[in-house]
């Protein structure tokens, strides 16, 4: 006896043997059955106590087997023995157990009550039938789970007895238990007798057979494992709410599938209701009634949700003594029944929502607060009105698992989208909201944010230039967000500074790359960089010459639609990406017809993981074959052609210019001697020239300026001098290029000076003026506005 085991131990015969087969130990059933004391046997080796053979060499852990031991009196003893091997555990050696019963050999007598305690007292569920399935004999357990008597039920097959589609499936098996002759294990739900909940049971149906092995009934052996069940149910909807509540970033969608979620496992009618943001862009912070819950979702087992008292997106306001508003107030989980009146007080004052609950027969509801990173969200109520039961305690925690999950997801979404608005509003306010018109293009355009990712940093734009030209440009700044929205509104600054002094396409290049080089420092700490890197492409498009100069820095080069002809790519230079810093751009000319038509793009529209980069390409060529008179049109069928129906995952930017020439009669030009004497009659020849454009409002503001410019061109220039005046409809353009880079500033004359007044009087009577420096020198520009003059 032991204090672990208070009974006789001399009922079994226990040796130890050590892995070196020496004997360790030896208990008084070992004496029983060999007749052999403790000091006669322990230290000696385990085989002399073998009456025959060698010592048996266990496999596994585990050996049993029947030797032939010998007795202290000589004779030999025949022994069922059991070994369990023992490893070797910090300093003890290795031990074998071996073991030997002593009684249980001689059967019970038919009246013992442990010979039928398997049967009658057993806590599984037993019933025997016979070869027809009629029941012979069934046990206390499963007369109660029945909830018949078995003198009541004797005779009957299951399917009568049960009397439900289950028991009908129950039957089926054992009929092939009957003609397989093999057991089968079956999971059902059924009611106990006398309960109005079901349980989950485990099955299991064997065949009983004769001395000859003939299949003569069935036995059923059934394990009520709801608990075990439900706490499987419970994880397993855990795990599908982490898989299915927050796969996208919409507000909406998360809180859908919280409530798709939570019906039918949980409740029978489910409703999220969000708090309406503040000014600032959160939630409310304190809650006084009555609270305004916007509805955000619902679902329900019945199709069409009747049980619904608001649609998405109408608001409700709950008062004081709601289950939601003191679920928020609180803080906590609030749980109604209907019977026991918990909610009287609340639909006492609400008749509308008191007829309701009553017609669709609802008993209970659970009001969880949607809460995450201390802030409320919302709430989610679930019901119940077709389940019979109330809700657990169980069922409380596993509401506020899996809305706490749904919570961190909706915060997500809502952190998400309020940070997309802002830098779509952005974004938005830092593209041209209206293309400009000019006479050297007409252009169309269109911006997409990406579905997923949001606002990232593409943008496009058309700058009116001196001389009728006109500059295009496209970029994408890497990444997304707002910090990629402010850093394209500065490159989109840059870059509009920079073309209005007339940088080559490659110059201007050169200097935006020294700005994303000196972004990049400024964005890095510690001693590091930053990570801030763009590609661009910039064009300059000359309706005189009818010739476009382009260069880029790591974006894709346009497609070009010639009259008449199939779009192709522009070759061009590839050129790095801004940013990479210290490495040149090289520009090239093309000469374009009128009505060609150049399209811009970011690599948003090509890039698609259902296709290749050439496919996008391919793709892009047809929409373009297609094109018709409206650049609108065209831009819509580009990117229906292009994006999928969800929208593409990066953000894009399409930008498409239609070039149109200017007449070489709307142009004239004159080679302009060294002679400020020959000034007047330059000017003279300049009011004849507007004569025969029809032009002569314009004739006095031109004298001035022609007379101002080519003075100065010959006084502080260098030869040759040339005169160029250009019109259209609306503008009238006067230049003066000479051969020297030295470019005049506007200064405020003094009372005394004798000059300095000439380029304000050119500022005063003109739109704009500036300068441009040329390949061979520079041009003085001025541009009148003809309706003005007018």
């Amino acid at each position: 006896m032991s204090p672990e085991y208070p009974f006789d131990e001399a009922a079994t015969a226990r040796v130890v043997v050590d892995d070196t087969g020496t004997l360790v130990e030896w208990n008084e059933g070992a004496r029983t059955l060999l007749g052999w004391t403790r000091a006669e046997v322990v230290g000696r080796p385990a085989g002399d106590l073998l009456a025959h053979g060698p010592l048996p060499v266990p496999t596994s852990g585990r050996w049993d087997g029947t030797v032939a031991l010998r007795h202290c009196d000589g004779r030999s003893v025949t022994v069922w023995l059991l070994a369990h091997h023992r490893p070797p555990f910090d300093d003890e050696p290795g031990r074998w157990l071996v073991l030997a019963p002593l009684t249980g050999d001689a059967p019970r007598s038919p009246d013992d009550p442990l010979a039928t305690a398997a049967l009658t007292q057993s806590p599984c569920a037993v019933a025997v039938y016979d070869e027809r399935l009629r029941l012979v004999r069934l046990n206390t357990a499963m007369a109660q789970a029945i909830g018949l008597p078995e003198d009541r039920v004797r005779g009957l097959r299951p399917s009568e007895i049960g009397g439900r589609p289950q028991s009908a499936d129950i039957e089926r098996h054992m009929l092939r238990v009957l003609a397989t002759g093999r057991a089968q294990d079956v999971q059902t739900h059924a009611r106990a007798g006398g309960e109005d909940h079901a349980h989950a049971w485990l099955v299991r149906m064997a065949p009983v057979t004769d001395a000859e092995g003939r299949v003569r009934g069935v036995c059923l052996a059934a394990h009520d494992f709801t608990d075990n069940y439900l706490a499987r149910e419970r994880l397993r909807l855990v795990n599908e709410a982490s898989v299915r509540i927050g796969s996208t970033l919409d507000v909406t969608r998360t809180a859908q599938e919280l409530a798709d979620v939570c019906v039918p496992a949980l409740a029978d009618f489910v409703s999220v209701d969000l708090l309406d943001p503040q000014d600032g862009g959160e939630p409310p912070a304190r809650f006084d009634p009555p609270l305004a819950l916007r509805r955000c979702a619902h679902r329900s087992v019945t199709p069409g949700a009747p049980e619904a008292l608001a649609k998405p997106g109408e608001v409700q306001h709950y008062p004081a003594g709601s289950p939601q508003a003191d679920s928020l107030a609180g803080g906590r989980t609030i749980v109604g029944s209907v019977p026991r009146g918990d909610l009287d007080a609340w639909l006492a004052r609400d008749v509308l929502r008191d007829a309701h609950v009553h017609e669709i027969g609802i008993h209970c509801t659970m009001s969880v607060p949607i809460r995450a990173r201390g802030v409320t969200l919302g709430v989610a109520v679930l019901t119940r009105f077709r389940r019979p039961d109330p809700f657990t305690p169980d069922d409380t925690l596993l509401a506020e698992e899996i809305t706490a999950r749904a919570a961190v997801c909706i915060d997500n979404a809502r952190r998400f989208s309020r940070e997309r608005e802002t830098a779509l509003a952005l974004q938005r306010s830092l593209l041209p909201r209206t293309l400009p018109r000019t006479a050297a293009v007409d252009a169309a355009s269109r911006y997409l944010p990406a579905a997923r990712a949001g606002v990232g940093g593409d943008w496009f734009d058309v700058i009116p230039l001196s001389g009728m030209r006109v500059a295009m440009v496209v970029g994408d700044v890497v990444g997304h967000g707002v910090q990629a929205s402010a850093t394209m509104g500065r490159l989109r600054t840059a870059v509009r500074t920079l073309a209005d002094i007339d940088l080559a396409p490659d110059e201007l290049l050169t200097h935006l790359d020294d700005l994303v080089v000196r972004l990049s420092e400024e964005a890095g700490g510690e001693g590091s960089p930053g990570e801030v890197g763009a590609s661009c492409l910039y064009a300059v498009y000359d309706p005189v010459s009818r010739r476009c100069a382009l260069a880029r820095a790591g974006h894709p080069p346009p497609m070009l639609l010639r009259p008449d002809d199939a779009p192709r790519r522009v070759e061009l230079p590839a050129g790095p990406p801004l940013g990479v810093g210290g490495l040149p751009f090289e520009s090239t000319e093309l000469e374009l017809a009128e009505g060609s038509v150049l399209a811009f793009y970011t690599d948003g529209l090509l890039e698609s993981r259902e296709r290749t980069m050439d496919g996008g390409l391919r793709l892009l060529s047809e929409a373009l074959a297609a094109y018709s008179d409206s650049l609108d049109e065209t831009c819509d069928r580009v990117l229906h052609s292009l994006l999928p129906a969800g929208g593409a995952s990066d953000d894009v930017a399409l930008l498409l210019a239609r070039t149109r020439g200017l007449p070489a009669a709307q142009v004239a030009t004159w080679d302009i001697p060294a002679d400020p004497a020959l000034v007047a009659p330059i000017r003279k020849q300049a009011v004849e020239q507007l004569a025969r454009w029809e032009l002569s409002e314009a004739s006095f503001t031109v004298e001035l300026v022609v007379s101002e410019l080519v003075t100065n061109a010959i006084r502080y220039g260098s030869h040759p001098i040339r005169l160029r005046l250009i019109h259209d409809a609306t503008t009238l353009i006067c230049e003066v290029s000479d051969t020297s880079h030295t470019a005049p500033h506007l200064r405020r004359a003094k009372t005394w000076d004798e000059g300095g007044r000439g380029l304000l009087l050119v500022a005063q009577l003109t739109q704009r003026w500036g300068s441009r420096h040329t390949g061979d020198g520079k041009t003085i520009w001025a541009e009148l506005g003809l309706h003005d003059e007018a």
